[in-house]
């Protein structure tokens, strides 16, 4: 690649933030929301969340991971566990995802290939075989059917004698995003809200420890938006299911401590770091003027980040590696509570050991060589960072008025507003790559022709047919009675204003599967269609 092919490259963020050559004072002078920056733990919170950050508890290490059944899954998190990971992460098949067990039919050829096939309780309890869950952290990556997965999480649980307020971890159970970006529902908005609503009453009272919901960024920044838009669209949902949550007669003081927050990491470092920064100052100043929180944990933004999947390439593999960890740097730098690397090779399969190792390795690098988790907030009072922080925010109320005008994020999705800008901004970046103005190494800069010659992780149909084989084993040993009756006591209550959390937990107790659970749901509430915007 030429100089003169270099010569047009743009000097904006990937949101369209002009970069000046130099920031200096007079950049920060006048800032709108940014004049007080606090201490760290303190609101407004833009330092951490906490007033020791990595210095007194470095960030979680959790590695996504799931492949095949339960069995390989299990492998796969005791061998991380003996690496030195500080977290498990759960990443489930698309049948799971969608609600099916592994033996429906259009469950065939997806079982277990972009994640762990979990159907029954027994497969739950070997995923965590040998893994005490009172002792370790779990973050589940699921939405339609997150209540059922934390169904069969506290069984399992119970099952290792460990008691709900003992257990801690994070299901994602982020619908309203599932709408706008990656689209993965299955109920329409009001039950799915009815379910979300469900688990922060039943999780603070019985469930004391565990995060209710990861509202999600990540998500509907792989499907093309900005920081900007990732930022004002998350948090936007974010006080949509807090709304939801007093409008249902909770104290928000009650359930907003145990909301937490999922990032991506992309490859802008300075607006990365601002865009964490932006997204607690915000938090903290919404929960406390709209709702009323005073609990200083209610007003707390704590967020798992990712590093950006989509931005990684199928070229030259190796060099995501370096993406990684500049991607993971800036999440340590903007305190992130707890950070998910990728791996080198997950743009052309699920990782390999090595691969996941390397990207493990990537964290434990950060946090115990470079020195960056010495100092709690080591770029506080940047000039450039804390200019682009306050861009931020002023986007987000830019957001904000918008779709207050629309009626809120529900009316808002009911118009594909979110959807024709995520898809519009996608257009955008796109157009930057192929024009070259913004650039993706061994892509469309410095490109060589060769293929990639890396080992890869390949699921086998002899991996589907033995988790299809397992599923009616299940079935077939199961009280069928128990089960048909938890299944008809849970049908009647969704059809009230019974809290459904209990009943979940004693259906899949009865033996019940995740698919019958599911399709109780699909009945009683229906199914969503999606918007059309283009």
């Amino acid at each position: 690649m030429s100089q003169d092919e270099l010569k047009d490259r743009d000097f904006t963020t990937i949101s369209g933030q002009e970069i000046k050559e130099i920031y200096t004072p007079e950049d920060v002078a006048g800032l709108e929301y940014g004049r007080d920056l606090g201490a760290p733990g303190e609101f407004p919170y833009a330092r951490g969340v906490y007033p020791s950050m990595y210095r007194g508890r470095m960030w979680t290490m959790r590695q996504f991971a799931g492949f095949a059944t339960s069995e390989e899954t299990n492998e796969r998190y005791r061998f991380l566990l003996s690496q030195g990971t500080t977290g498990l992460s759960v990443a489930f098949d698309m049948p799971t995802i969608m609600g099916h067990d592994s033996d429906h039919p259009l469950a065939r050829g997806e079982v277990g290939r972009c994640g762990v096939a979990i159907c029954t309780l027994d497969d739950m309890q070997t995923m965590f075989d040998q893994i005490p869950l009172d002792k370790i952290t779990t973050s589940m990556t699921i939405n339609a059917p997150a209540s059922v997965l934390l169904a069969l999480y506290i069984a399992t649980a119970k099952t290792q004698g460990a008691g709900m307020d003992k257990i801690g971890g994070t299901i994602q159970n982020d619908i309203l995003k599932e709408y706008m970006a990656q689209n993965s529902w299955i109920f329409p908005p009001d039950p799915s809200l009815r379910l979300i609503t469900d688990i922060f009453q039943f999780c603070s009272c019985e469930v004391p420890r565990w995060n209710t919901i990861s509202i999600s960024g990540y998500h509907i920044r792989e499907a093309g938006s900005t920081a900007q838009q990732e930022l004002a669209f998350t948090l936007l949902n974010g006080l949509t299911y807090v709304e939801r949550g007093v409008q249902a007669g909770l104290n928000v003081d009650d359930f907003a401590p145990r909301l937490s927050f999922f990032f991506d990491s992309h490859m802008d470092f300075f607006e990365e770091i601002a865009k964490f920064r932006a997204a607690r100052r915000i938090w903290a100043r919404e929960l406390r003027n709209r709702f009323g929180a005073q609990d200083p944990r209610s007003l707390r933004l704590r967020f798992h980040t990712q590093t950006a999947g989509v931005s990684l390439t199928a070229e030259e593999p190796e060099n995501n590696i370096v993406r990684t960890t500049l991607e993971a740097l800036s999440a340590v730098l903007g305190g992130t509570q707890s950070l998910h690397t990728n791996s080198m090779d997950e743009t052309l399969a699920l990782p390999t050991e090595k691969a996941a190792l390397i990207a493990l390795r990537t964290q434990q690098i950060i946090a115990y060589e470079s020195g960056a988790a010495n100092s709690i907030d080591p770029l506080a009072g940047s000039y450039m960072v804390e200019a682009l922080t306050d861009n931020m925010e002023k986007a987000f109320y830019d957001y904000d008025e918008r779709v207050k005008k629309m009626g809120g994020v529900i009316k808002a999705l009911d118009n594909a507003f979110f959807q024709r800008e995520i898809a519009e901004a996608s257009f955008r970046y796109q157009r930057a790559l192929e024009k070259k103005q913004k650039f993706q190494i061994g892509v469309n800069a410095f490109r060589r022709e060769s293929k990639p010659d890396i080992e890869l992780l390949r699921i086998g149909q002899e991996l589907e047919d033995k988790q299809v084989e397992r599923v009616a084993r299940f079935k077939s040993k199961r009280d069928k009675a128990a089960a048909h009756n938890a299944l008809a006591t849970l049908r009647k209550a969704c059809d009230s204003t019974e809290n459904l959390v209990p009943l979940i937990i004693g259906a899949v107790e009865a033996h019940a599967t995740l698919g019958e659970i599911v399709d109780t749901f699909r009945d009683a509430f229906g199914t969503y269609n999606e918007v059309k915007f283009i």
